[in-house]
């Protein structure tokens, strides 16, 4: 196997690492587990409780936070043993992933194999790793205190950061698996500007969601397509100033997301019919095709999700159609991509 192809694989590798990761975060939160663990050891904190003692205290300290109070007064020692193990492995596979990173980035650095024009990106992949470390802490922490979950913002901004390094990783991993280029032609850059559109189109949608989620606001108006009997929902311009109504409204925030997650379906599928005429390479072909069919997909997902009243089964399903739909996108961008 060539360096490259290593080096490749590697990353492939741990990019099915991060979206996994994803999905056991988006679990955590479903499940209202995200502050069960209410101090940040990234040492000690690798070894769970092992005994009834260590359980307990564990306990005691959740029952401090307004959260319990609130929401879970009179969870038992067992019931506290499930939310503790989602965010438990939660931050235990986050840990495993950075090793995962790090080890083999040292390994391939030391033997020369990685080309110098990656290798800046690649340390800024590690240093971004450990950011979201530290941003993790910063979310979870603003649910410790006043507040009975953690900040929408905050879990919008842990999203979005590990969308951005999962999608450094993907693109990352496909130059170094698929060296083959496109002619370059005017026509092929306005269809790969069009890709890039696209896949900025399904983060935004993607991050969107981590504000209905951060809300809760899926458990409100499980109707579709009308909400409460509306387009627009009454209450969608409730705050002052307006702005907040984008990220703090419930009914704003599930209804900006239905819209993103439609003109995003109806954007790719149109791109995807007009591609059909342009006489693209076969693996541009099916993977745009891809793109389209994983489109369908996430917005079913996200419709039953909506009128079952959230599920975690489906939640994360969801979750993950949202990662796969990057996913998509960044794989269409490589294969329209040229050296021109």
């Amino acid at each position: 196997m060539t360096p490259n192809r290593r080096l490749g694989t590697w990353l492939a590798v741990w990019a099915a690492m991060l979206f996994l990761l994803i999905l056991i975060g988006g679990a955590t939160r479903l499940t209202e587990s995200g502050l069960s663990i209410t101090e940040w050891n990234v040492v000690s904190g690798v070894v769970p409780p092992l005994s009834t003692a260590e359980w307990n205290a564990e306990f005691a300290k959740y029952r401090l936070i307004p959260q319990y109070q609130a929401i879970h007064a009179g969870m038992t020692l067992e019931q506290f043993k499930g939310i503790f193990l989602w965010e438990y492995i939660h931050r235990l596979w986050a840990r495993l992933v950075t090793v995962a990173f790090a080890v083999p980035l040292v390994w391939f650095l030391a033997r020369g194999m990685v080309p110098r024009q990656v290798r800046s990106r690649l340390w800024l992949l590690l240093v971004l790793l450990g950011a979201q470390g530290a941003l993790g802490w910063f979310m979870v922490s603003s649910g410790l205190s006043v507040r009975t979950e953690v900040s929408q913002y905050r879990l919008a901004a842990h999203l979005g950061a590990a969308l951005l390094i999962y999608s450094a990783t993907v693109w990352t991993a496909a130059e170094f698996l698929a060296q083959s280029r496109i002619a370059p032609g005017p026509q092929l850059r306005r269809v790969r500007h069009v890709s890039w559109w696209l896949t900025a189109l399904a983060v935004l949608t993607a991050i969107a969601g981590a504000f209905v989620a951060g809300l809760r606001a899926g458990h409100a108006f499980n109707t579709f397509p009308l909400m409460a009997g509306r387009v627009v929902p009454l209450g969608y311009a409730a705050l002052s100033p307006w702005p907040r109504n984008l990220f703090e409204n419930v009914a704003a925030v599930q209804f900006d997301h239905r819209c993103l997650g439609l003109l995003t379906l109806v954007s790719i599928l149109a791109f995807w019919w007009y591609s059909r005429s342009l006489g693209l390479p076969p693996a541009a072909r099916r993977a745009i095709a891809g793109f389209a069919g994983v489109a369908v997909i996430q917005v079913g997902l996200g419709i039953a999700t909506l009128l079952l009243v959230v599920p975690v089964s489906l939640g994360v399903a969801h979750q993950a159609g949202a990662v796969m739909l990057v996913t998509c996108g960044i794989v269409v961008m490589h294969a329209l991509r040229n050296d021109s």
